[in-house]
């Protein structure tokens, strides 16, 4: 492919994510992509401003007709598809690499899964890694619950890994590259090395000959320093205008227990250390990772150079964000000890363990987050939009039942016999459940409340009734036909005979943050009320819909009191 390709590639990508391509966005890309592209970087920015103005002139959809032929995410019928370029049959290897430092939220289910059909799509494999090279805060618990969620999403990988196997291998290259002199420990307390970054200046700790700089080494990894006393830099650019490029640290000291290691180690590389090598040595065609690690793209080459290791493909995609939430444990986390929320599986909370609890389906979350794709192209949909899709995935199988909130009772003197209605079931049963009342029924209170005598109305699926009499405590009725009458009220009912209602309440779930990005105390409202009897058959995680209320998962089940959990 000729330098003049790479570069029309990179500028119709660019143009067709934000507009208007950026000069300096495509000459990183070009760089990385192109060995060509750096023998003169002044003739490389000349061709990339010539191709920009070209590009300039062409329509939107004579970008994106060029770009079928580059693109790696194209919409055709049915679900997106993911394409990747110097993709073959057969030899794709994605990875997900989540760290067990936490709990997955939604914005881990979607790099999970579009690493996962990217690979599929050209029947290849997907590893899972976990990128555990941080003792301080990194735990086995943590991994249980990541395998366990991801099982639970129902994707199986080809191959699973630790980060952390590989600590003796990064070592080596470290190594060599001190004895290369493409690296080299830096003694600097963190705050003059920011100065330098900031300023663009050369670290004194640079000139340290091969020897020297190896024996500081050693005593990083004996634990003969202490956190913060020094660092391994690689020698990058400090000139550069992309910060990351500007010898940034590759291994540091960190004397805490590993969780699988314990104290084998004293010092511990950086993820962009880690992962550039990690991705190489496990045969990783193809890395795919949030956009916020874009700038550092340059970085994992330039690693990838110095040791002398083959490059993958790597991709950026728009990090998640969405209305109403937050998809961030430093912000979460602190609702949590706040107790402002009730843990990390909390059904207000994005984790995989909350929309699991709240009645969120995994085939629900994998079409919202691949509807995204890999674009670059930043978005907030809401919270709402994935409710939308659960609600179409639950209707065809959920089971129905009746509730009322706030229970009123209505009372027909004139029904003096126990009598069984069949109602028709509804989701994956067939047939009717019968539903035993004599001559009470429980409404919902904001049902009634405008009611006046004479008003006739019909309980749902059973007969009508005319208002004889009304309190504040209760309300009086007459049968009046089985037959409905045109414009009569339809009314939920449960009904009131001894042993044929449960105690319940629904608790119906509202945006976490409000619209100042700040937490919602309304977010959590609970309703009590009655269902019928048939509900106490139901087993904790069950999903049904209460008529006229909405999808609810089963969340708790006492001996006479069931709770329910809104799914949206």
């Amino acid at each position: 492919m000729t330098l003049e390709t790479i570069i029309r590639k990179f500028v119709l990508k660019n143009a067709h994510e934000y507009g208007k391509a950026s000069p300096k966005a495509v000459a990183g890309k070009v760089i990385a992509a192109s060995s060509e592209a750096k023998t003169d970087l002044k003739k490389t920015m000349q061709l990339i401003q010539e191709m920009i103005r070209e590009v300039e002139t062409l329509s939107k959809e004579q970008i994106e007709n060029e770009l079928k032929g580059h693109a790696f995410v194209q919409k055709e019928e049915g679900p997106r598809v993911l394409r990747l370029e110097d993709a073959e049959e057969g030899k794709v290897i994605t990875r997900f690499l989540p760290e067990p430092n936490g709990w997955m939220h939604l914005g881990h289910a979607k790099a999970a899964f579009l690493s996962m059909e990217a690979a599929q799509q050209f029947k290849g494999s997907c590893h899972l890694r976990f990128d555990d090279t941080n003792p301080e805060t990194e735990k086995q618990e943590y991994e249980d619950a990541i395998r366990e969620d991801l099982n639970w999403l129902g994707l199986t990988f080809s191959k699973e890994t630790h980060t952390s196997d590989l600590m003796s291998q990064f070592q080596q290259f470290i190594s060599k590259l001190l004895i290369l002199g493409r690296a080299y420990v830096c003694t600097c307390t963190q705050e003059h090395m920011n100065t330098n970054r900031y300023e663009k200046k050369v670290c004194n700790c640079r000139e340290r000959r091969g020897g020297e700089q190896l024996v500081l080494w050693q005593r990083m990894q004996k634990g003969d320093a202490e956190k913060g006393e020094m660092v391994v830099r690689l020698k990058g650019d400090m000139k550069s205008d992309n910060t990351a490029m500007r010898d940034p640290t590759l291994f540091r000291i960190n004397k805490t227990a590993h969780y699988r290691l314990g104290n084998t180690f004293n010092a511990w590389p950086t993820y962009d250390f880690s992962v550039s090598i990690a991705d190489s040595i496990e045969d990783v065609t193809h890395a795919l990772r949030s956009k916020e690690y874009e700038l550092r793209d340059e970085l994992y080459d330039a690693i990838l150079t110095a040791v002398n290791l083959r490059k993958p493909r790597v991709y950026d995609f728009a990090r998640l964000k969405m209305k109403g939430t937050a998809l961030s444990k430093r912000f979460l986390k602190p609702l949590i000890e706040q107790g402002k929320v009730h843990g990390w599986n909390d059904p207000r909370l994005p984790t995989l363990r909350g929309m699991k609890r709240r009645g969120i389906l995994p085939e629900a979350i994998k079409e919202f987050v691949m509807s995204l794709g890999l674009s670059k192209q930043e978005s907030q949909p809401s919270f709402d939009q994935l409710l939308q899709i659960n609600r179409r995935c639950l209707d065809p199988m959920a089971e129905h039942y009746f509730f009322v909130s706030n229970p009123f009772k209505l009372t027909i003197p004139s029904l003096t016999e126990k009598q069984t209605h069949g109602i028709p079931k509804r989701g994956n049963s067939k047939g009717n459940r019968g539903v035993a009342f004599k001559n009470a029924f429980w409404l919902s209170k904001s049902d009634v409340q405008e009611w006046k005598e004479g008003l006739r109305v019909r309980l749902k699926d059973l007969f009508d009734v005319k208002i004889s009499a009304l309190n504040e405590n209760e309300i009086a009725g007459e049968f009046v036909g089985k037959e409905p009458a045109s414009g009569a009220k339809v009314v939920q009912w449960v009904s009131a005979m001894e042993g044929e209602s449960v105690p319940c309440s629904v608790i119906e779930i509202a945006d976490l943050l409000n619209d100042k990005d700040e937490f919602n105390p309304e977010s959590w409202r609970e309703t009590t009320g009655v269902c019928e009897k048939e509900c106490r058959s139901l087993k904790e995680g069950a999903i049904i819909q209460f008529e006229r209320t909405g999808f609810c998962r089963l969340d708790e089940k006492r001996e006479n009191q069931l709770t329910f959990i809104k799914s949206g």
